[in-house]
């Protein structure tokens, strides 16, 4: 059985790839080599930051071009990265207060209510509403609904206001871990025996272990509920 093709445009180039390709696969079907950056090769989660148009549609769209299937006529560019504003800040030295937001990211109090944010997401976050939480000094709420966030700027590229969303969001979930949720106990517990050198010799023999050994260990391991 034949394969469905479709007619994508790779930096204004012609390709037809299978339909049931996701944009990186396509890419990858094409002729290009992914050899780092993304996640999935050997990078980070949400490097593969996507835009796009539909042939005869004028409206960009955002994605991540490993979950992301081609579609016929789609014009696809990536991009290397967004341009989102990272503040240095000492998390040992500040406080999870309304203050520091204004301090750091005073940005979000331009928000205007557009939604972009929002709609320009991967992953379907509630982009805009943690932005608000953040604005109120709800670090807490902030943290929960930005969880899933890869922090790939799809958002902040379509922010008019200039946010960036990601940093914001990174922020108060540190606050967050740091101050807001209690401390788990054996969490603690454990980094401590990895600094009196406890867990070197298990460390050791699983870095000498097979590679198949390790996988098996890591898709048959107990998952904590």
């Amino acid at each position: 059985m034949e394969k469905e093709m479709v007619a994508i445009y790779l930096f204004g180039k012609k390709y037809m790839v299978p339909s049931e390709l996701t944009i990186m696969n396509a890419m990858e079907y094409a002729g290009y080599q992914l050899k780092r950056g993304c996640g999935c090769r050997n990078g980070f989660c949400g490097a593969c930051a996507t835009i796009y148009r539909i042939e005869g549609q004028n409206q960009l769209m955002t994605c991540l071009a490993c979950s992301k299937k081609v579609e016929e006529g789609m014009f696809i560019a990536t991009l290397p990265f967004f341009p989102l504003v990272k503040q240095v800040y000492d998390i040992e030295k500040i406080k999870p207060e309304q203050s520091v937001m204004m301090q750091l990211y005073p940005e979000i109090y331009s928000c205007v209510g557009c939604n972009a944010c929002t709609r320009a997401c991967p992953q379907g976050l509630k982009t805009m509403q943690y932005i608000a939480f953040a604005q109120r000094g709800d670090f807490a709420k902030c943290a929960e609904l930005s969880f899933d966030c890869v922090m790939c700027g799809c958002c902040s590229s379509r922010c008019p206001a200039g946010i960036s969303h990601p940093q914001v969001a990174e922020l108060a979930r540190r606050l967050n871990g740091k101050y807001i949720q209690p401390l788990a106990q054996h969490l603690m517990d454990r980094v401590k025996e990895i600094e009196d050198g406890k867990c070197e010799a298990d460390i050791v023999a699983m870095m000498n272990k097979p590679l198949d050994e390790i996988k098996k260990l890591y898709n048959e391991r107990d998952i904590e509920k």
